[in-house]
């Protein structure tokens, strides 16, 4: 696309959102290229689709849930400390009715999906493309997404048409239930007790990765780590999510994560990281574009601690913290947290602020 010394993002910008098609209202269009607000901002800038540094050998941990319970343990607290990610099995959630739902709203004709559309929720729902979060730099302004989110405790879901919204709340209720599980089993691996973290679904981000006639220009989701306990994924097969490689000689690298049939995705968010002294890793992630034919479908659900007033504070646990491996970080509260992460971004722009300044 040429560039024109006339052209107003900012009017350009609002006209999209006033649209209320999202990116797939761009593609039933019929565009051939990337309207500017979606390209790299930076000159150079690489894409989203540029080839990853060469890595040496590395494999996503599975944990089967068929195993034994000790096992079970064992294994993802391994995967948490090694990597912060890790496919589950056999965990007797069947997530395709859920996929499909989401398919099924971000293709309905744009007269039914549109009047959804709103960047702040309502009834604890928004379905939009929403901006970048700050932190990110050189990205694109949107992401090549659209998403329709669902907000704790209790969001309206009769918000949503009827051709996908009891597929959607079961969704969310089996996961509240995995979630749950997965925590604590996260937490008995560190020797502690479900009694100092309990979880509940804060968000359920349902979303749509449109095809683009020119992928290699835009991002479907910026690199960040999920300000949150744990993040549960299911997806379709279409995949382009990946995670950034920190040591063992792979510093920098992204490593594609493709897609498991039939498995569940979880990794570790920063919360979690905090209150494991260091013990968990938070994985930086982000999803490139890959088809121009395709749609990718994918429903994170992000789980944190249950909202029990500003004053409660969560910091490293108590039996994490030793003479010889002292406090990382400090106490801090949800809302403060998540306000950091809306101000920085996600990653560690928000978590090295929380932490103690002679562990630095």
């Amino acid at each position: 696309m040429a560039a024109n010394d006339d052209y107003d993002a900012a009017a350009a910008l609002a006209k999209y959102h006033e649209s209320g098609g999202g990116v797939r209202g761009l593609v039933e269009s019929g565009i051939t290229f990337v309207p500017p607000f979606f390209q790299f901002l930076a000159p150079g800038c690489p894409g989203s689709t540029a080839a990853p540094k060469k890595t040496t050998q590395f494999a996503i941990p599975t944990v089967d849930l068929s195993l034994p319970r000790t096992a079970i343990v064992s294994l993802v607290g391994e995967a948490a400390r090694t990597c912060g990610i890790f496919y589950v099995t056999n965990h007797g959630v069947d997530a395709d009715a859920a996929v499909s739902a989401v398919r099924t709203f971000h293709e309905l004709p744009l007269a039914s999906r549109s009047p959804l559309y709103t960047l702040t929720p309502v009834g604890g729902v928004t379905y939009s493309t929403q901006p970048r979060p700050p932190g990110q730099g050189a990205e694109p302004i949107l992401p090549w997404r659209d998403c329709l989110k669902f907000l704790s405790p209790k969001p309206n879901f009769g918000r949503i048409p009827e051709v996908c919204r009891n597929a959607l709340l079961e969704h969310r209720q089996r996961m509240e239930e995995f979630g749950k599980k997965m925590a604590a089993m996260l937490l008995e691996a560190l020797g502690v007790g479900p009694e100092w973290l309990g979880v509940e679904a804060w968000i359920m981000a349902c979303h749509y990765y449109p095809p683009c006639p020119e992928p290699e220009r835009v991002v479907g989701c910026g690199e960040h780590t999920d300000p949150c306990v744990l993040t549960v994924l299911a997806q379709d097969e279409v995949g382009g999510l990946q995670i950034r490689l920190d040591g063992g000689g792979n510093d920098g690298a992204w490593m594609d994560v493709p897609p498991v049939p039939g498995a569940l995705l979880v990794n570790i968010g920063d919360v979690l990281k905090l209150v494991s002294n260091d013990e968990y890793k938070s994985v930086m992630h982000k999803v490139r574009i890959k088809s121009d034919r395709d749609a990718r479908i994918s429903i994170a659900t992000l789980f944190n601690p249950p909202k029990r007033g500003d004053s409660d504070l969560f910091g490293p646990l108590p039996e994490l913290v030793t003479a010889e491996k002292p406090a990382r970080y400090r106490s801090f509260t949800m809302t403060e947290f998540l306000k950091s992460c809306a101000e920085f971004g996600h990653g560690r722009s928000s978590t090295d602020r929380l932490r103690v300044a002679d562990t630095m």
